[in-house]
């Protein structure tokens, strides 16, 4: 019984010596992309051309294994064709996360009080179509899905005041898509780039739980349109690969920058600052 007794407090110490001598498994970030089309394009990067390792999740499970990290990133259709519609404009998330916030559901798509719920970090976009501005009418209407500029300003200043209202949460806003010259007039371009650059400029402030990745930047480089050699084809405004393999990593080290440094390591598309340019 003595040596019985003898072998349990031996056993026993050993294994609470193996236990406080193990490493600490460090604390889970859960991140959520929630796009369409042309996020899926840089979720999936290169990876759908044999390099299986350029992928957003392939990337983040390479960074968490060489630096000891657990960071669970996830991406999800937002908003879905059904019920709600194939819609991901600044009047569909002021839609569904300001006019039907609240911890129920709108026509089946999570309102921010669920998605901050369950995720550390939200990024959201625009699919291209944003770029189809039309001029102003001379009302604008915080609840009307023409996409005007000053339609577009009222919803995201709605958008910003919500978002703020979750500081535990880190979101990353694309600037919106561009489309290839053939698929925009000049004027609708010029309104898109209007736009955008009232986001960065004016929208976005410092100092918050609101980031931004310039998507319009890498696909334009300054112009007015969607580079035809970064597109699918002249008359198809998604991305190619060959541009998702070189902008998933950019977009990848804006994401790690803002959840360690607040994105003061990185430019707005993602460039550190010792890099050479995109």
């Amino acid at each position: 019984m003595k040596i019985a007794s003898l072998f349990m407090i031996v056993f026993l110490v050993v294994i609470s010596h193996v236990s406080c001598n193990q490493p600490e498994r460090p604390q889970i970030t859960k991140i959520v992309f929630l796009h369409h089309s042309t996020g899926e394009v840089i979720w999936n990067g290169n990876a759908e051309s044999g390099n299986s390792e350029c992928s957003l999740p392939s990337l983040f499970k390479g960074y968490n294994k060489e630096y000891r990290k657990n960071y669970k990133i996830s991406d999800k259709v937002f908003p879905y064709d059904q019920p709600y519609g194939w819609k991901n404009y600044p009047f569909d998330y002021y839609n569904i996360w300001v006019n039907n916030a609240g911890q129920n559901p709108y026509k089946n798509e999570p309102t921010l009080e669920i998605l901050t719920g369950d995720y550390d970090v939200i990024i959201f976009k625009h699919c291209f179509p944003v770029s189809n501005i039309f001029p102003d009418n001379p009302e604008p209407d915080i609840n009307s899905e023409t996409k005007t500029l000053a339609n577009y300003k009222l919803q995201y200043q709605a958008l910003r005041e919500k978002l703020l209202q979750f500081p535990d949460t880190k979101f990353i806003l694309w600037t919106g898509a561009a489309q290839v010259q053939s698929a925009v007039t000049e004027e609708e371009a010029l309104r898109a780039r209007e736009f955008f650059e009232w986001v960065i400029q004016d929208w976005d402030k410092n100092d918050d739980n609101i980031f931004l990745w310039d998507f319009y930047y890498l696909e334009t480089e300054g112009g007015l349109y969607f580079k035809d050699e970064y597109a699918i084809s002249p008359n198809d405004s998604h991305p190619n690969k060959e541009f998702a393999g070189k902008a998933v990593k950019l977009l990848f080290d804006r994401i790690i920058d803002i959840i360690e440094n607040n994105g003061q390591n990185t430019t707005l598309i993602g460039k550190k600052l010792d890099a050479t340019d995109f």
